[in-house]
């Protein structure tokens, strides 16, 4: 049986990348609401993802990132019942992992519109992970 060529030596590591279709969804949507709304959704998860302890991101790193995301939220042309949900979802990111995941189902009622089946797959997997680490801390 033949067996499967190793990697080279020189080879990079490969780089794992956090919430594709969130990513995939802002790359293919049109300038505009479609696409703001997809960043601040992919924004709003990556900070709530760092919540887990295993991530290593500190409370005082989060809460800083916190007042710098909402600065950026300010300036996007989010739609009315999306913005204060991801507000929300960015400030619960410097807290426990059951408000972030709180916040995480949130956003995803608020944008069932604006983002695909596979996105919102994403943000219930967060969400539960979210809340299997809530349980367990």
């Amino acid at each position: 049986m033949p067996s499967l060529p190793s990697a080279p030596p020189y080879a990079l590591a490969p780089n794992y990348f956090r919430f594709p279709a969130l990513a995939v969804l802002a790359g293919r949507s049109a300038l505009g609401g479609h696409r703001e709304v997809a960043l601040a959704v992919y924004l709003g998860a990556r900070l709530a993802h760092d919540v887990l302890p295993e991530r290593g991101v500190a409370p005082s790193v989060r809460a800083a990132r916190t007042v710098n995301a909402r600065n950026w939220l300010s300036n996007l042309a989010l739609p009315h019942p999306v913005r204060p949900a991801l507000t929300k979802l960015v400030e619960a990111s410097a807290g426990s992992p059951s408000s972030a995941a709180e916040a995480v189902r949130a956003v995803i009622t608020v944008t069932a519109d604006f983002l695909d089946q596979n996105a919102r797959l994403e943000l219930d997997r967060l969400a539960a992970t979210l809340d299997a680490q809530a349980l367990a801390g």
